[in-house]
């Protein structure tokens, strides 16, 4: 299973703090945001690699990131075990951004084309698919605990928590699910929400639905948010979501930055 991080936004609401630098890579105490979550996924067994997707203006700065940029030669002094690798996504300015689908099927195109990975039959009791995560959260839990949960229902999943606040279910993706966990319905940014189940941007999709997801922006889905990606497929395919066992931490702007740091630094 590839690793799939998110990172090609431009963070502008955190102002001239990430204007000329990529917010993932912000300092949390002696590591970074992208760092933390990293320590954790790349323990994981199932994950054979990590792929970020980044924008022309940051690249080089993710390559030449002090924790990342051994792993990207393979280096005996490298953080992380499994192999790094970057895509640029060539654009350079918020308004001319790709969106993180369409970022996501970069990492697909990649890894299609690169021998012995999603394109080769899978070892006995290996999982094949793609672990997609937005770089801009602090997690007090194992993605590993997710994992599990895709093996144990065979099918593309999400992650959802509940959220007592209307105001902010309206600010992302809600579900309806049944006494399974499989859900039925999914809504980005509803006005008027029928459950109190929120998404967060972390999914797994299986190899069997990844043409789905190769051809979902030809097909009419939304190229900015991970959520339209997530809604989209909630249509095409069965997926389950799993409760988070415990919380995150969103960074989203320069307040939840500095309280971050003061927190968790």
């Amino acid at each position: 299973m590839i690793n799939v991080v998110l990172a090609a936004g431009y963070a502008t609401r955190l102002g001239e703090l990430t204007k000329n630098f990529p917010k993932p890579l912000l300092k949390i105490g002696e590591n970074t945001i992208l760092g933390r979550m990293l320590d954790d996924i790349d323990k994981i067994p199932e994950i054979d690699e990590h792929v970020i997707v980044t924008n022309h203006k940051f690249a080089p700065i993710f390559e030449e990131d002090p924790l990342i940029s051994p792993c990207l030669g393979g280096g005996s002094d490298r953080r992380w075990k499994k192999p790094i690798t970057i895509i640029d996504d060539g654009s350079t300015t918020n308004d001319n951004r790709l969106g993180a689908v369409c970022d996501l099927l970069l990492a697909l195109d990649y890894l299609d084309h690169k021998k012995g990975t999603v394109s080769t039959p899978p070892k006995q009791g290996e999982m094949e698919g793609v672990l997609v995560v937005a770089a801009d959260n602090l997690l007090f839990f194992s993605f590993q605990e997710f994992v599990d949960f895709a093996k144990e229902k065979q099918t593309s999943c999400i992650m959802c928590h509940e959220q007592p606040s209307i105001e902010k279910l309206q600010r992302t993706g809600v579900i309806v699910i049944d006494e399974q966990m499989k859900v039925l319905n999914m809504e980005e940014k509803p006005q008027e929400p029928k459950s109190h189940w929120a998404v967060p941007p972390f999914y797994i999709y299986l190899k069997k639905d990844l043409d789905l997801v190769r051809h979902s922006v030809e097909n009419g889905c939304g190229k900015d948010a991970p959520g339209n990606l997530a809604h989209y497929m909630v249509d095409h395919t069965t997926m389950h979501a799993w409760r988070m066992t415990a919380g995150r931490f969103d960074i989203g702007s320069l307040d939840t930055y500095y309280e971050a740091v003061e927190k968790f630094g």
